[in-house]
């Protein structure tokens, strides 16, 4: 019976899941729609960082017979799915909610805004401020007689390398938190590995952007600064005191012998007294 009582639930889980993963998919692609009819105007805005730094009467090319339709086509899907997705993360919070216990509900909601916030920061941060600097720097020091003419679908790709880049860097402070909650590392011991996380910083700046200084010091600089975030976030949640309901306090020697005497240890005694 009880195996029969187990298969019903996981089959009920997934039934949920499908559903939840249909509305999310249904949500994006109705956002898509409304959005089609401007998808030119979208990678139009999406290209307007480095549009404005070509020099005069440069501009992006396509080199490939389905990229003027598909590459705005892909910015649209990108922004639907960016508009879709606080409702996406509410479908995937609200199926597994229900496992969690309450001081976990209670710190994965902040943690979940202050994620989609923080990424959505990361990327505003590339789009204002790191795409100007890094395309003058590259049209600057452009050969002359070389006209830099981009490819459309190239510089998609680098847009959405850099965003996500910038993105997963602005979303350090969750990660910091996370780790200090779960007890992976102390608050004293992200202090103390700090000149190496600045070290790691420049690293991962010289990995994931261009090979030029400004913009690799644009990702670490912001990088350790979120990471000093992180810390006095995690000093702050630490200090906290966890509800005393929530607080584990060992079984005295009078309720552990209650709570054997309750066990039935064996149950063919009791047929054979029968």
């Amino acid at each position: 019976m009880s195996n029969t009582t187990s298969q019903e639930t996981f089959i009920s889980h997934l039934i949920e899941l499908r559903d939840r993963l249909l509305r999310s998919i249904i949500a994006v692609i109705l956002v898509f729609l409304a959005l089609f009819h401007w998808a030119n105007k979208l990678y139009t805005l999406l290209a307007e960082p480095l549009l404005h730094a070509l020099p005069k009467g440069g501009q992006l090319i396509a080199t490939e017979v389905t990229a003027p339709f598909l590459v705005p086509v892909k910015v649209t899907l990108m922004a639907a799915f960016l508009i879709a997705l606080p409702y996406v993360l509410y479908q995937i919070w609200a199926f597994i909610a229900p496992g969690l216990y309450s001081h976990e509900k209670r710190l994965g909601v902040p943690l979940i805004v202050a994620s989609v916030v923080l990424f959505f920061c990361g990327m505003a941060f590339a789009y204002f401020l790191v795409f100007p600097v890094v395309f003058g720097f590259i049209t600057g020091v452009a050969p002359v007689g070389v006209a830099v003419m981009t490819d459309i679908s190239k510089y998609l790709d680098f847009v959405m390398t850099m965003f996500l880049a910038f993105g997963m860097t602005f979303e350090v402070p969750v990660v910091v938190v996370i780790l200090v909650k779960i007890g992976v590392v102390n608050v004293a011991k992200l202090r103390e590995i700090r000149p190496y996380v600045i070290v790691g910083a420049f690293v991962v700046g010289a990995i994931l952007t261009p090979p030029d200084v400004i913009s690799q010091t644009m990702l670490a600089v912001p990088l350790w600064l979120l990471y000093e975030l992180g810390i006095i976030a995690a000093s702050f949640i630490s200090k906290t005191k966890p509800v005393e309901s929530e607080i584990y306090h060992p079984l005295s020697e009078e309720e552990m012998d209650r709570e054997l005497d309750g066990i039935d240890l064996d149950p063919d005694a009791k047929r054979r007294e029968k």
